[in-house]
């Protein structure tokens, strides 16, 4: 049987500190709460399964000395106008939701970019699982979920996200960050339906137009 790991990708306290994501120019988490209880429920599933659970936690410098230059940029504009998003209890933002807390036998890794794979040990301890299939859910869909299920591909892993148990900053951008990933041929679907017993995941060889709108399928007519 091809084996399987969840992948939890930065599930935070930084969520809830929306002042500071605001501060930034980010808005609120669309759907935020229905989609950590449905993180929570899979990550129980998962547990059942005994499926691997491997967390991220997002961390950085509070000087932002080991953030890119784009992010470096927009922390010294915040500062220059007074309203830094880093403040005292900027670890307590770090740490993973209660809600969807760690639990004995899981993984956490800390990453420092978009990526989960870039510069830790997920690779190497998906590897020494044996680990062939990849569920990458959790926060932000169109930044840090895609870009490590991106990777994942890259690395020749089977990779599917739970559409259910992702989300980001806006619908629309969820949305389509989903459709992005559908057309790289990662299966998309319910988390339910990701973790049923010899689940094939083929929808994304047998949906035609998959990840395509409408309109510009019809150009093929």
């Amino acid at each position: 049987m091809t084996k399987t790991a969840l992948i939890m990708i930065d599930m935070q306290n930084m969520y809830l500190q929306q002042d500071r994501r605001a501060a930034l120019g980010w808005p609120p988490i669309w759907n935020f709460d229905t989609v950590v209880a449905e993180c929570a429920e899979l990550l129980a599933a998962a547990r059942a399964k005994d499926i691997p659970v491997i967390y991220t936690r997002q961390t950085a410098r509070a000087d932002g000395a080991d953030a890119t230059p784009s992010m470096r940029r927009v922390l010294a504009e915040v500062e220059a106008r007074g309203d830094s998003p880093i403040g005292a209890d900027s670890e307590w933002g770090s740490e993973i939701l209660d809600a969807v807390a760690p639990q004995p036998g899981d993984i956490v890794i800390e990453k420092h970019r978009w990526d989960a794979f870039f510069n830790t040990d997920l690779d190497n301890i998906l590897r020494n699982l044996g680990v062939e299939r990849l569920v990458v859910a959790g926060l932000q869909t169109n930044v840090c979920v895609e870009t490590t299920s991106r990777t994942g591909m890259m690395k020749n892993f089977d990779v599917a996200v739970p559409e259910d148990a992702v989300s980001t900053d806006g619908r629309a951008l969820h949305v389509n960050g989903l459709d992005s990933l559908r057309v790289l041929y990662v299966e998309v679907a319910g988390w339910r339906e990701l973790l049923a017993d010899d689940a094939p995941w083929e929808r994304r060889f047998t949906t035609p137009g998959y990840g395509r709108q409408t309109e510009d399928l019809a150009m093929l007519a």
